[in-house]
């Protein structure tokens, strides 16, 4: 990439494109921002880039939503899944990968003594929670008021997404088709609030059968005692609590979240970081809870149904073997981090000699710029900030060559010095036009 930004273009042949995607999908193209000028279709991507059909070229901080923490097409984790698909793609039945893949989780998350595959992050939440009602025999579960949990029932309630706030802790559905009951047996509580969590915990804990939260949520770190306290009221209530790390799983730490912030869950969905982009996930925990899945016990009151066809594929195993494979490697997570805080601090200079008020949230592996005057410690300060200036920023950055997601910037391994160089200069120019 020059040091000169890029001018974008469109081929008529990524027109037509779009204009077919526009007939045969609900969705037509998925963009960084809502603007149809600046959807895309991509051709390929290597490392820190991606390209569209037109022949432009950026520097992709959008990763896939999250899951590329080592980069596109990593040649270790490419060569190893080449490798697998030659002996077949899908089994059912167990593998050696799948076996070695969970002792390695099991080594390096500190909740895991068991676990079970997935096959997206949707599915692991969505055990966890049965997981949890089998155990405690109660059907409530509480969650946080914009954390988001995938796209199963019960964790579309009251996510980043939601349009009218409430009273706690009722829950406010944020997909149609969703039935009333499922709405009825989920709470939510104010993510920053201990007291207050504390408190619908108490007054509700005969109903309750687990506690579900991200320990980043999106974008907004835990106050000071906030997962401590959480984790020590559903201690002593016995509610298993369950962190959903499908984004920081293998991302923040080699342990995820829990071991970067020294607090140890019951269940944990693990999902985007494990296995550079190819499907899978993982449910692991505590033994007891785990061993509740175990086929043996069919047929009894206790036994939870937990499997998928393509858990365990031997192709994504391979993936996240060698995936992690890379992460343990001495000075990774300190050269992510690195990366990350340069460009969170570029950013709070830049912003702040422009007289902008914005609040950079989140951690150096994935942060987010809000445009907002009032700090961002929960979901209705996150709701007040100003959204359409985040979309003209994301705009901005693509027409100097640069890919976001609305929410996030995940910073990869793969971003080299010169990336960081020009992402730099790309967002004085854009703050610049602010």
């Amino acid at each position: 990439m020059s040091t000169g930004f890029m001018r974008r273009t469109r081929s008529a042949h990524e027109t037509r494109l779009l204009e077919r995607a526009r007939c045969v999908l609900p969705a037509g193209a998925r963009s960084p921002t809502p603007s149809p000028e600046y959807a895309m279709v991509v051709k390929e991507a290597s490392g820190s880039r991606i390209r569209d059909l037109s022949g432009n070229e950026y520097i992709d901080y959008l990763m896939g939503s999250g899951p590329l923490l080592l980069g596109h097409a990593h040649p270790e984790v490419t060569a190893a899944v080449q490798q697998a698909a030659s002996r077949g793609s899908s089994y059912l039945m167990l593998n050696e990968n799948a076996v070695q893949l969970a002792e390695k989780v099991v080594a390096t998350v500190p909740c895991a003594e068991q676990v079970c595959f997935n096959s997206t992050g949707s599915e692991s939440t969505f055990f966890a929670m049965r997981l949890a009602r089998a155990y405690r025999k109660r059907d409530k579960i509480l969650k946080f008021e914009g954390g988001f949990h995938g796209m199963n029932d019960y964790a579309l309630m009251s996510n980043q997404w939601t349009q009218q706030t409430v009273d706690f802790p009722q829950a406010v559905a944020n997909s149609a088709g969703i039935p009333q009951g499922v709405v009825q047996d989920m709470l939510v509580a104010p993510f920053y609030d201990l007291e207050r969590t504390v408190d619908i915990i108490n007054a509700h804990a005969d109903e309750l059968a687990g506690v579900i939260v991200e320990p980043l949520q999106r974008t907004i770190t835990p106050q000071p005692g906030f997962l401590e306290g959480l984790r020590e009221i559903t201690t002593e209530r016995d509610i298993p609590l369950i962190f959903d790390e499908v984004v920081t799983g293998y991302r923040l730490a080699l342990g995820g979240a829990q071991a970067y912030y020294g607090v140890t869950p019951d269940l944990t969905a693990l999902c985007k970081g494990i296995a550079s982009g190819y499907p899978i996930s993982v449910l692991c925990g505590r033994q007891d809870l785990m061993q509740l899945t175990d086929p043996a016990g069919l047929g009894t009151s206790t036994y939870v149904a937990q499997t998928g066809t393509f858990s365990n594929n031997p192709i994504s195993t391979s993936a996240a073997l060698a995936s992690i494979n890379v992460l343990e490697r001495e000075g990774t997570y300190e050269a992510l981090f690195a990366k990350g805080n340069r460009l969170m601090h570029a950013l709070d200079r830049i912003f702040d000699e422009a007289g902008i008020a914005v609040q950079i949230c989140g951690e150096a592996p994935a942060f987010q710029v809000w445009f907002s005057e009032d700090p961002i410690v929960d979901f209705r300060s996150m709701a007040r900030a100003d959204h359409a200036m985040n979309n003209r920023f994301t705009e901005l950055l693509l027409d100097r060559g640069i890919v976001k997601a609305h929410e996030k910037f995940f910073i990869s391994l793969a971003h080299s010095d010169e990336d960081l160089d020009y992402t730099v200069a790309a967002f004085e120019s854009a703050i610049g036009e602010l």
